[in-house]
């Protein structure tokens, strides 16, 4: 990347910016007060591009989103869309499928491109002394189906297995699901920052990714993997748009039934050689999406968004 700086929608002054020359790169969100700011700065600064990593009309109408998070969708995501496509030159998508969605705007694919700093964290299996064995799921509050669905998996493989505790992230209705959970640790959610920090010291063996059927998920980018391979865990992914098909890697894809996942973590716990081996193959794909970084950014024609 050439130089860069960033800047937090969050904060009212902006003046600390050198707008001569700079493009200018929308994440998903905006406020008032960066929109202000490209339109006094439209006649310096050199472009602007906005990327997105979800179908956010679809995830402003579904039915994991409560009322407080459709409100923001609404306030940061959709309402600044008519003021910033008077600016826009180029919009990013994370998936092919999400720039399908977006074909009128010609958004450009730009996969997840992960520098290898941000997962090539010591390998906590290595440091896995006991014979406890801990299976995480780190999804938002969106992901309602999924945590529904995990419920009775997770309850069946805690009372087969004693050696195995059970972490989950969730908030609100989801966290509810998970109440009075033997051997479950139902953690709220931190920021972006602190789950970064703390995966150096973490110690998590297996982590489940799994993807209900859904227009919002059939867009998502694989970036949970980036996640897994931080840890150091072995995965299970559902089969879906975002983590593929099955391959002969030791990659553990499932379709989204309940036994078979029931079944694939048991084995896992079971198997200290299949989770090393799901964790490497894991791992080994993150590199190839950091490897992929190295091809830079491309500029198209001018887009819109509506």
């Amino acid at each position: 990347m050439p130089s860069h700086q960033f800047a937090d929608i969050r904060d009212d002054d902006f003046s600390s910016i050198d707008p001569d020359g700079a493009f200018v790169i929308v994440c998903r969100y905006a406020s008032r007060a960066i929109l202000d700011w490209i339109d006094q700065q439209k006649s310096r600064i050199a472009g602007v591009g906005l990327f997105l990593d979800d179908d956010i009309p679809s995830v402003f109408v579904s039915n994991g989103a409560d009322m407080a998070y459709r409100y923001f969708v609404l306030r940061r995501a959709l309402l600044p869309l008519r003021r910033l496509n008077r600016h826009l030159d180029i919009v990013w998508a994370s998936t092919p499928n999400l720039a399908k969605r977006l074909k009128h705007a010609k958004a450009v694919v730009l996969p997840p491109a992960p520098p290898t700093s941000l997962w090539e964290t010591p390998h906590p299996l290595a440091r896995n002394k006991s014979n406890e064995i801990t299976i995480a799921y780190h999804a938002t509050a969106l992901h309602v189906e999924e945590h529904t669905f995990l419920y009775p998996i997770i309850h069946a493989v805690l009372a087969a297995r004693q050696n195995t505790r059970f972490e989950v992230f969730a908030g609100g209705k989801t966290a509810a699901i998970w109440a009075d959970t033997d051997r479950v640790t139902v953690r709220k959610p931190i920021p972006w920052s602190t789950y970064l920090a703390e995966a150096s010291s973490r110690k998590i063996d297996i982590m489940l990714v799994p993807l209900a059927r859904s227009t919002v998920n059939d867009c998502r980018a694989p970036t949970k993997r980036i996640d897994v391979a931080r840890m150091g865990a072995a995965g299970i992914f559902s089969i879906s748009h975002a983590y593929g098909e099955p391959g002969s890697d030791g990659e553990i894809l499932l379709p989204y039934d309940a036994i078979a996942w029931q079944n694939a973590i048991i084995s896992m716990i079971d198997d200290e050689e299949k989770r090393q081996v799901a964790a490497a193959a894991t791992r080994q794909r993150v590199a190839a999406m950091s490897r992929a970084a190295k091809a830079g950014l491309a500029l198209s024609a001018p887009s819109t968004l509506t």
